[in-house]
């Protein structure tokens, strides 16, 4: 999803200097610090990882993307309201991506806790190479496809992910169904002292005996 985030912020800003709107970079700029306080949603994203896992926060943000991408594709109308849609979709897009890479990095540090520096390392280098592989696209669909085709692209992988959870689920609870309970007898029993007969006497009877 990374780089579908980098398409659209190099395709935004085509569409936000071109014909469409005629403004300069500081429009530009002006979005992007719009964007910018996505950063409040992954202290949020974190709290929700720690409860519930990075799989059930994972095809939250798929779908928060996907909205995104509906929200900015009302962005080619133009105009105030087209605007709007375009500050309001990138915001969203960025609160979602930055939420995904909580849960992806909470799932990679889970593999090897021992190890986290190097698959910090290597995730950051294989999503920034992503994004770049995203901002080059995005600058070609844009430039055959206009803003429309960048919005299918930025959607596209997050269906991807949201079909790839919705097909987890179904495993993960046939998994659940398939494991027997374990009846009381199974379980094994806590030693305990052994009972006799006869009470024992305590030490003091016997010293005096």
């Amino acid at each position: 999803m990374f780089g579908g985030f980098s398409a659209a912020w190099t395709a935004v800003a085509l569409l936000v200097s071109g014909p469409r709107y005629g403004l300069g970079a500081q429009a530009v700029g002006l979005v992007a610090l719009v964007g910018a306080a996505s950063v409040v949603c992954t202290p949020v994203a974190g709290r929700m990882v720690d409860r519930a896992g990075p799989d059930a926060v994972t095809p939250v943000c798929a779908l928060a993307v996907l909205a995104a991408a509906a929200v900015l594709a009302a962005g080619s109308a133009g105009g105030a309201a087209g605007m709007a849609a375009l500050v309001a979709g990138m915001l969203l897009l960025d609160a979602a991506v930055q939420s995904g890479q909580v849960a992806n990095q909470a799932r990679i540090f889970a593999l090897r806790p021992q190890a986290r520096a190097r698959l910090n390392t290597a995730y950051m280098t294989c999503s920034f190479l992503g994004g770049s592989a995203g901002s080059w696209l995005g600058a070609a669909v844009y430039g055959r496809f206009g803003w429309t085709g960048v919005c299918a692209l930025v959607a596209l992988p997050a269906g991807l992910v949201a079909v790839a959870a919705a097909r987890r689920v179904p495993r993960r609870r046939a998994g659940d169904v398939a494991r027997p309970p374990v009846s009381p007898a199974a379980r094994p029993s806590v030693p305990g002292p052994v009972v006799s007969g006869e009470e024992e006497e305590p030490p003091a009877a016997r010293r005096r005996q």
